[in-house]
């Protein structure tokens, strides 16, 4: 991969103006079983949430993830890519966003469900230390499929911080974050 194949993506919190790009990825990805404009508009005003959007060089909103902080764990609500750009690392550097503030707030343990086949997301999170602990029965109302539930240890410990730091170092050669 040259330096012109790598992807400069910009993290920031997500505001009003974000708004109407993440609802059509959000409706992309999950079809019409996606949460609507005001869901995005009440969770970014919620004391307890943060809410994240990658976006291009050039300003296009290519991803987003939204986090709940509950004491000291972490729940990662929302998730998603733009099809097009899926495969960059976008998702891994949301993620990083994520564990980045986690650190800075004092939040231990992460969690959150995934589609029980949706393998490739499974993948990274298991990347980053995620563990299925879980099943929640017919959990997605578009098929009733099973999510998994995942969750991290401590990730103040050593073993989950050493595979941080190496994920970060790693993900620099793929992709440029600002």
């Amino acid at each position: 991969m040259s330096i012109v194949d790598i992807l400069e993506i910009y993290i920031s919190q997500m505001s009003e103006s974000d708004i109407d790009d993440v609802v059509a990825i959000e409706s992309e990805a999950y079809g019409k079983h996606h949460w609507s404009k005001s869901s995005f508009y009440d969770e970014i005003q919620n004391n307890l949430a943060k809410y994240y959007v990658a976006k291009t060089q050039a300003g296009e909103l290519v991803g987003y993830a939204g986090t709940w902080h509950i004491i000291d764990e972490g729940h990662i609500t929302t998730i998603a890519v733009k099809k097009s750009y899926q495969r960059r690392h976008i998702g891994e550097a949301i993620i990083l966003a994520i564990l980045q503030d986690c650190y800075k707030s004092n939040i231990k343990y992460l969690t959150l469900e995934v589609r029980a086949s949706n393998n490739p997301a499974i993948s990274l999170y298991e990347k980053y230390g995620f563990n299925s602990l879980g099943t929640r029965k017919g959990y997605y109302q578009d098929n009733n499929e099973d999510a998994l539930i995942m969750w991290t240890e401590n990730i103040f410990y050593d073993k989950f911080k050493t595979r941080y730091i190496e994920n970060c170092e790693n993900l620099k050669n793929k992709i440029i974050i600002k």
